[in-house]
């Protein structure tokens, strides 16, 4: 198991990023690398609550590691302090003994000139996860997350 953390300047007030944080909407939409896209299942953003994630590779030769071309996690909310941060324990659904151990993705919001940093540790990682894979997965969702809170969330047609 590894560690690593990756941070970006997020051009938007801290409370604006931390509601994409805790936004179901907002997360499949900014917590999916490039060529992939996300479902998610169950998301009950408090200390506590409980979520479930799948992301599936657009790809359909790659393998996914739960099934098919999808890699689902689920897990809880160990931490949610407003506008601080966000400590999620998760595993994968897999087949996979070395897949299936407990990851924290600890994010952090602090001010800075400019907007927020964002800063997203994972300690915990299997090994079978390469490390450039995670970086990169990481820092594409840092990269999403920006361009989703900078612009404002997308428009939502009126119902009345």
């Amino acid at each position: 198991m590894y560690s690593m953390a990756v941070s970006a300047l997020v051009r938007a007030p801290r409370t604006a990023v931390y509601r994409a944080l805790l936004d179901p909407a907002a997360v499949a939409r900014w917590r999916v690398p490039d060529g992939m896209t996300a479902h998610v299942h169950a998301f009950d953003a408090q200390e506590g609550g409980r979520f479930r994630i799948s992301l599936t590779y657009d790809d359909p030769t790659r393998a996914g590691k739960s099934e098919g071309r999808t890699d689902t996690y689920h897990g809880h909310f160990a931490r949610v302090v407003a506008d601080e941060q966000v400590v999620e324990v998760a595993e994968f659904e897999s087949d996979d003994p070395d897949l299936r151990t407990p990851m924290t993705m600890t994010t952090t919001l602090r001010d800075v000139d400019g907007g927020t940093e964002v800063e997203i540790r994972h300690d915990g990682i299997p090994d079978r996860v390469p490390a450039a894979d995670n970086e990169t997965g990481t820092r594409m969702a840092l990269a999403n997350l920006a361009a989703y809170v900078e612009s404002g969330p997308p428009d939502v047609p009126s119902t009345g």
